[in-house]
């Protein structure tokens, strides 16, 4: 019974990770390009009251299969579901959304390359595009404080009007990983490269299975709020689950001290 209070604690220390995963979800439900993640769990070790396969008589006969007791579960990962957000029109013109796999490159103020799918991009007072943070994107683009009429194409190029002439100011381009569930979220919808994400690869939108630009428009998070709140009422049910087995199990203890 004192493993059964054990395997219980563990079972509810794994749906209080999982809830804690759901409220993220949902707590991130408008955020721009959010990602959802799933938590996955794994059993713990196993005790083996009979091997299979013991030997279980003097003629040979063999256990089929033996009594094994589990110890309880643990989280094993977390993983993020990188399913296409719906995009959303803003009308602005230098919010960009990526219609399919890809991301964007920002470098961080210490210089460290990092990605995302947050394509809420402004100028800034040099005429560079960046990011809401002011991050600088890459690579650089720059449009003139006299340029209008600025489109950006699904293949990537920008370009407006200078003087009543068509200028080129550079070209959007994506970023792809091997791996990309194996990127490292910093928060502010940002990305870094990991070991196990794979090195980046720079690519032409609509190129090598990299998605398309969309100007004007932004991705919105893949959170379904009615799956998410149903995942979070199973994992409410099974955290009252395995405290029953703590109540079941603390009342099997106290009749076995009440004996005299």
């Amino acid at each position: 019974m004192i493993n059964a209070l054990r395997v219980a604690a563990t079972g509810m220390s794994a749906q209080q990770k999982n809830v804690d995963v759901l409220s993220n979800n949902i707590a991130n439900i408008s955020t721009t390009a959010f990602k959802r993640s799933e938590a996955a769990f794994t059993d713990l070790m196993y005790m083996n009251e009979v091997a299979v396969g013991a030997t279980t008589s003097a003629q040979g006969t063999l256990a089929p299969t033996g009594a094994q007791l589990g110890l309880g579960v643990r989280l094993g990962s977390t993983y993020r579901v990188l399913t296409q957000g719906a995009v959303e029109e803003t009308g602005d013109t230098f919010s960009m959304a990526i219609q399919g796999r890809g991301f964007f490159e920002v470098t961080l103020p210490d210089g460290e390359r990092a990605f995302t799918r947050d394509g809420n991009f402004r100028i800034n007072e040099n005429g560079d595009l960046v990011n809401k943070d002011g991050y600088s994107f890459e690579p650089n683009i720059n449009i003139p404080e006299d340029a209008i009429n600025i489109t950006i194409t699904p293949r990537g190029q920008v370009s407006g009007q200078v003087n009543e002439q068509t200028v080129d100011f550079g070209e959007i381009q994506l970023v792809m990983f091997q791996n990309e569930a194996g990127l490292e979220a910093l928060g502010e919808n940002l990305l870094r490269e990991t070991e196990v994400s794979g090195t980046p690869t720079v690519v032409d939108p609509g190129d090598d299975g990299a998605g398309t630009v969309l100007q004007g428009f932004i991705e919105r998070s893949n959170v379904d709020p009615v799956q998410e709140i149903t995942k979070l009422i199973t994992a409410q049910r099974a955290y009252e689950l395995n405290s029953r087995v703590i109540s079941t199990a603390d009342e099997m203890l106290s009749a076995v001290n009440q004996i005299r």
